[in-house]
């Protein structure tokens, strides 16, 4: 009689066990249940630089809750607009510079097209091109249509630096770092998360912007991202590869490592604010708030 209601008992509820067993198998693997979905979020803002006493004295530190938590928002482009914010003036080319943001792409590999992330002085002309194309300084991040990605610094005095990375090398739908710097106009580095770094050397020297427009999720052409981007760092030196390899194992939440040499932080955490302690805020254009992000961020490995 026992055997007979516990078959019972099975078969009418059998079928729902096993359909909640299958969505829950869903879930988990949509990440739903995964670490960074369940991690707590950090709030716009609530860890930022502060700047206390002035000239010669001044010093730069972190205040507020500045653990390297996941924030609740990233920036979303769908292929045009941009966040532009003014050039800090301490961001001079010929003292060395570091650029360092996380960005997810969600275009396909190799797909003939131009996507821009990051541009400085305004873009430029064709890569690899001389002359009047090109005749002012700038910095640039982007994808072109050939399929390489370009990191590059140009100057009219030249000859100037292209580093180039197959389009195919930087997977899609998976958040990567990019730290791009400069050291005192003489040589580049770029780290894709925190490998070794590709360099290029160069003999001209960037001396000052063209204009003083920065553009975060666009460049060449110009030409904007498909995809998401969070953290921008800006510093006015050149981080050590253990200093890269530390904001990377930091995570995409992670707090700027030199406080002092920072001249702007944009997180992108639900505002385009700048936490440096420079206040400079940037403008959005076409450029939305995504809160559903964290699926395909799996952090440092």
């Amino acid at each position: 009689m026992r055997s007979q209601s516990a078959m019972e008992y099975l078969m009418t509820y059998g079928w729902a066990i096993l359909v909640i067993a299958v969505i829950l198998g869903v879930l988990f693997q949509l990440g739903v249940f995964g670490s960074a979905s369940l991690a707590p979020k950090a709030k716009a803002g609530q860890c930022q630089v502060q700047i206390l006493g002035s000239g010669s004295s001044t010093t730069h530190q972190l205040a507020g809750l500045c653990s390297p938590e996941l924030p609740q928002y990233v920036a979303q482009l769908s292929g045009t607009g941009a966040v532009t914010a003014t050039v800090p003036s301490s961001l001079t080319p010929s003292t060395g510079y570091t650029v360092t943001l996380w960005f997810e792409r969600t275009w396909s590999t190799n797909d003939g097209v131009t996507h821009g992330i990051f541009s400085v002085g305004g873009g430029c002309g064709f890569p690899g091109s001389s002359g009047g194309s090109c005749d002012y300084n700038t910095i640039e991040i982007f994808k072109y249509q050939t399929n390489q990605w370009y990191f590059r610094t140009w100057s009219p005095n030249g000859p100037n630096c292209d580093i180039n990375i197959p389009d195919s090398s930087i997977s899609g739908s998976v958040w990567h770092q990019i730290t791009f710097e400069d050291v005192s106009g003489s040589q580049l580095s770029v780290w894709i998360d925190d490998g070794t770094p590709t360099t290029c050397s160069q003999s001209s020297t960037v001396t000052a912007w063209q204009t003083s427009n920065m553009y975060i999720g666009e460049g060449y052409g110009p030409s904007s991202l498909i995809g998401s981007i969070a953290n921008l760092q800006l510093y006015n030196t050149t981080l050590s590869t253990a200093e890269v390899q530390a904001l990377y194992q930091e995570g995409i939440g992670g707090a700027p490592i030199r406080p002092q040499n920072l001249v702007g932080w944009w997180p992108l955490n639900g505002n385009f604010n700048d936490y440096s302690g420079d206040n400079d805020n940037g403008q959005g254009a076409s450029v939305g708030f995504s809160g559903a992000w964290s699926s395909t961020y799996s952090g440092p490995a």
